[in-house]
């Protein structure tokens, strides 16, 4: 079983998506991108507890929190009076907008196949769309194979002032008819499970609904009958009765008041219990411990490290798994505290043990399980449609290079909304610095990369900016470039991938810093080098001549940050006027300054008179 199709309307920060998903995958992209609201859509409509919650959806689920109608619109008046015309739409012709989730599901197995027969459909894994030809012998084709739509749909409800969401199968709303529930026993059959990192850590192992324990409870059929026992054991059991603790003393003096100003039918002898002797309090108390280290000694096992929790989780998992069979994990940055190679493991363990797992991440240990077709890279546009790019590498960036170079090069470009493609190792390194200690000597002219959302990728060479900045371009990013000189023809080429050219006059990076300082800059930097040998044999007294004994020492140190040390000491005048401006475009582009206000000309006549 696996979800094979999505589609988002209304939801979160997602106006519409449409995504198709691989068998195993992970989801990429910028924070804020909608990789979670993906993730929620899917629980909304399969979670087997989600919708216990409510209501099962608030104002904020709701794109751009729009879950009425405006019921009147103004429109500007087409003469000089005050009157507003005011457009009413008709209600029957509108209605409040509603969060749409449908989700398409194959793959099923024959006991889902039984228990949906009344609702099956059929997909062309061809065409990715439902077989809706007229021939019935066409389903028994290869590429077809059986599907079930469920549709959920949340919406406010004015007559009771509240939020509502159901989920249905798709099917009936196609049929005409009333629409069918999509019940909870039907979402357990379907074996959707979504693990928030905040759920990992704090539910895991409680009996609290929900939580991983009592999800694999219910799926062995256990119904621990200890709930009267136990409420009968503590009902019995009364805390702080001895006299020396003088607690008894205190409540027997209220009891005492109590009785001087209402019958005793109204309350009497106040006393303290272990909770609230109710099935919902002891599902949230009881709690598991275990042993901490050497010793006898044991603590909840909330209280264990992130880490451990982490893996306790990945082998309740492996029970769930093993327990249903067929079962469809989504899992939110299963690198959490967790070092690289338990992160791999996790990641191999989990596809193995699911029929379809569905990651988001940032580590790019994680990203590098999963090949090209696997990883889906989201992007989403101001009108908040949540589109997946396909990887395609360029000529000049082999399938070998990709996996070889990935953690390296190509993973922060991925997760970033915006890419700097730069030509080699020193500008990779010098020009983060420096835009760094721009803002650190004028904070409200300048801005660091990081914050602008923009990571730095080395293109390893000038024969591959252009086809690194394309890499990343057909994934929907905003790519810039920083490069030395180039041919023309080459230059063509590089604007063609990029939103903006940043390419200077000198041969290369290490002549454009030295040729564009100070002397001053210079000898200092100087004197607080440790000279490598070949570069004192050859040059005997280096400040002596200065800015050729630091190209030496640049080139000789091309790749351990030689030219970003020697801006970062730099001030803002020493720092070359060609990086100077770069770091103000960059930021003019990706951060623009508000426009300043518009000033009626009378004001501006007043203005006048008053200078």
């Amino acid at each position: 079983m696996k979800v094979t199709k999505i589609t988002i309307i209304n939801f979160r920060g997602i106006s519409f998506s449409e995504l198709f998903l691989p068998e195993h995958g992970v989801l990429v992209g910028d924070n804020n991108t909608g990789k979670t609201s993906v993730l929620e859509a899917l629980d909304l409509a399969l979670g087997p507890d989600r919708l216990n919650r409510r209501p099962p959806v608030d104002e904020h689920d709701f794109y751009q929190g729009n879950y009425l109608l405006t019921p009147k619109i103004a429109v500007p008046p087409e003469n000089d009076d005050d009157a507003v015309e005011e457009v009413v739409p008709e209600a029957e012709e509108q209605e409040n907008p509603k969060i749409e989730i449908e989700v398409t599901i194959t793959g099923l197995s024959e006991e889902q196949l039984r228990h949906f027969h009344d609702y099956i459909e059929f997909w062309d894994e061809l065409e990715d769309k439902l077989y809706d030809k007229s021939e019935p012998d066409g389903v028994d084709a290869a590429n077809i194979s059986p599907a079930l739509r469920v549709k959920f749909i949340g919406w406010y409800d004015s007559e009771e002032d509240d939020f509502d969401g159901k989920s249905y199968f798709a099917r009936t709303f196609d049929e005409g008819g009333e629409p069918q529930i999509f019940s909870r026993k039907d979402k357990q059959n379907c074996g959707f499970l979504y693990l928030r990192s905040v759920r990992t850590g704090s539910r895991a192992l409680s009996l609290e609904r929900g939580s991983l324990l009592d999800i694999i409870l219910r799926i062995k059929e256990v119904r621990p009958q200890m709930w009267e026992e136990t409420i009968d054991q503590l009902g019995d059991l009364s805390i702080a009765t001895k006299s020396e603790l003088g607690i008894s003393e205190v409540l027997e003096s209220i009891n005492t008041a109590l009785k001087k100003y209402v019958p005793k039918e109204w309350g009497a002898g106040p006393m303290l219990k272990v909770s609230t002797l109710t099935r919902e309090n002891l599902r949230k108390v009881i709690t598991p411990f275990i042993a901490t280290g050497v010793g006898d000694h044991s603590a909840p096992f909330y209280r264990q490290g992130t880490g451990t929790i982490n893996i306790l989780v990945l082998a309740m998992l492996s029970q769930i798994a093993e327990d249903k069979q067929n079962v469809i994990f989504a899992m939110e940055e299963p690198e959490t505290a967790i070092p690289p190679h338990s992160q791999k493991r996790i990641i191999h363990e989990v596809r193995k043990l699911s029929s379809q797992a569905i990651f988001t991440s940032h580590s790019p240990y994680v990203l590098e399980e999963f090949s090209i077709d696997e990883t889906v890279v989201l992007s989403r546009d101001d009108k908040g449609e949540l589109k997946r790019s396909k990887i395609v590498l360029p000529e000049t960036v082999k399938a070998k290079r990709y996996r070889q170079d990935f953690r390296i090069r190509f993973c922060e470009g991925l997760l970033s909304r915006r890419v700097l493609v730069a030509e080699g190792a020193t500008e990779t390194n010098a020009f983060p610095a420096v835009c760094r200690r721009l803002y650190e000597l004028a904070p409200e002219k300048y801005a660091p990369l990081e914050a602008l959302g923009i990571c730095t990728i080395d293109a390893g060479g000038e024969g591959s900016i252009a086809g690194t900045a394309k890499l990343f371009q057909n994934l929907g990013k905003q790519v810039f470039s920083i490069c030395d000189k180039q041919t023309e023809a080459a230059e063509a080429i590089i604007v063609e991938n990029v939103q903006q050219l940043f390419m200077h006059e000198e041969t290369g990076f290490e002549k454009l810093i030295l040729n564009n300082t100070t002397e001053a800059a210079m000898e200092r930097f100087a004197g607080q080098l440790t000279w490598p040998p070949h570069i004192l044999e050859k040059h005997g007294d280096p400040v002596a001549g200065v800015k050729d004994a630091l190209l030496d020492y640049f080139k000789w140190n091309k790749a351990d940050w030689g030219a970003a040390d020697f801006l970062v000491q730099c001030t803002e005048e020493e720092i070359p006027g060609w990086l100077r401006q770069t770091a103000l475009k960059l930021k003019e582009i990706v951060d623009p300054a508000a426009p300043a206000p518009e000033v009626e000309p009378e004001n501006i006549e007043n203005q006048n008179e008053a200078d």
